[in-house]
């Protein structure tokens, strides 16, 4: 039996509305990214919502919004994706790395340990779909001792007066953090729609606007959009029509405006999320059932004090094993045609971050976290039968991998 890691889910809905959107003669940024957007801020409930070409992008458009300059800290987790990194980077700021708790997210007490009077963002990431704690998060930032560091350098930074909290919720579409859905946990959030994410448009991203007052959520979503369209006064919609050629460009602007036939795959798909998300949550509790009963298996966290996951991937970790032996089991798990995953190598282990300085050493948490995780797929298509198939091939590749003498 094979079975893929992710694959995007496409019924007829999907194609339909893809279809629509290549008939009505329009397919680049339009009515059906506006759409989406709508329904982003109907299910998180955010203030707005901006829709964008990738995560990526919509995270450096917020760090050059915030007015990063070289020498600013933004603090993130030495456990996540290289984008989260990358996007700091980009935006011309300093990548201050920290360690993580055992729930693969973010150490809270390592952000405050972090902080310096140069930070001028921290960028928690909610690893598997699992959301970071943000009423900690959040308290911290409001904390007389670290909003006293705070030296503020551009205008949206005196208006806000304290560290920025962007999230990476790459992952975590449509998870809960108390009464609230991730979305609206932060200041301002972003979404990936990329091709294995839960919700996709091949490619693209969503970024989530709650800042507090004096910010006018409404104005930011406009003078946002702008920037995404090169700062041109008139989107191409209103530029193609008769008599309508004339603009300007007012800014330094970004060119990574989504487009309408990529929104059409989102917005067929959560259009029915509720749904979606109820399968994720079908393989993930059997797959839960289905470890408990392992003693060498740590199970993900899911449901913890009011957290919920959006069931992005099964971040299984394997008790007591080493790299080798995890990466020697998901050898033998491929062989039987099951894709998994690892879900993060840690940025100190790559060579780009170990060439800036940064030593994995520092990290032990996440090593640690990482050394024995594989992710195991979770997606609607997978029925009852898929799951029960890779759960019992996980089983056999970790006894017969576990039997193995040095």
């Amino acid at each position: 039996m094979k079975i893929p890691f992710s694959p995007p889910y496409v019924d007829d809905s999907v194609v339909n509305e893809v279809v629509d959107a290549l008939r009505s003669g329009w397919i680049t940024t339009g009515p059906k990214v506006k759409a989406l957007e709508n329904e982003v801020v109907s299910l998180t409930g955010s203030q707005t919502a901006l829709g964008v070409n990738s995560w990526t992008s919509g995270a450096i458009l917020i760090l050059r919004w915030l007015g990063l300059k070289p020498g600013d800290e933004v603090i993130i987790p030495a456990y996540t994706y290289c984008a989260t990194a990358m996007a700091v980077l980009w935006a011309g700021g300093k990548v201050v790395m920290v360690d993580s708790g055992d729930d693969f997210n973010i150490s809270v007490d390592a952000i405050r340990r972090a902080v310096t009077p140069r930070t001028k963002a921290i960028i928690p990431v909610d690893i598997a779909g699992y959301p970071c704690d943000y009423p900690a998060i959040m308290a911290m930032v409001e904390e007389p001792s670290v909003k006293g560091l705070f030296t503020p350098e551009s205008e949206v930074q005196r208006q806000l007066g304290r560290i920025l909290v962007l999230s990476d919720s790459a992952h975590s579409l449509g998870a809960w953090s108390g009464a609230h859905r991730t979305g609206t946990q932060s200041d301002i959030t972003v979404f990936s729609l990329h091709a294995v994410k839960n919700v996709t448009t091949a490619e693209g991203g969503i970024v989530c606007f709650n800042m507090p007052a004096p910010f006018d959520n409404s104005q930011l979503y406009k003078d946002l959009r702008l920037m995404t369209l090169n700062c041109q006064t008139k989107d191409a919609f209103t530029k193609s029509q008769a008599g309508g050629w004339r603009y300007d460009i007012v800014g330094k602007g970004m060119k990574i405006n989504m487009a309408d036939i990529n929104a059409a795959i989102g917005l067929a798909q959560i259009r029915q999320y509720d749904k979606l998300l109820a399968e994720r949550k079908r393989i993930f509790e059997r797959y839960d059932a289905a470890f408990a009963t392992c003693p060498w298996a740590i199970l993900p966290p899911s449901n913890i004090g009011g957290r919920r996951s959006s069931y992005h991937v099964y971040a299984l970790r394997v008790k007591g094993f080493t790299e080798a032996q995890r990466d020697a089991m998901i050898s033998e798990v491929a062989r039987h045609e099951v894709a998994v995953n690892v879900h993060f190598v840690p940025l100190p282990m790559l060579t780009y971050y170990k060439e800036l300085g940064y030593d994995i050493a520092d990290y032990p948490q996440a090593f640690h976290n990482y050394e024995h995780e594989i992710s195991l797929p979770v997606y609607p298509q997978l029925d009852n039968e898929k799951v029960d198939f890779v759960i019992k091939t996980v089983k056999e590749a970790y006894e017969k991998v576990s039997s193995i003498k040095d």
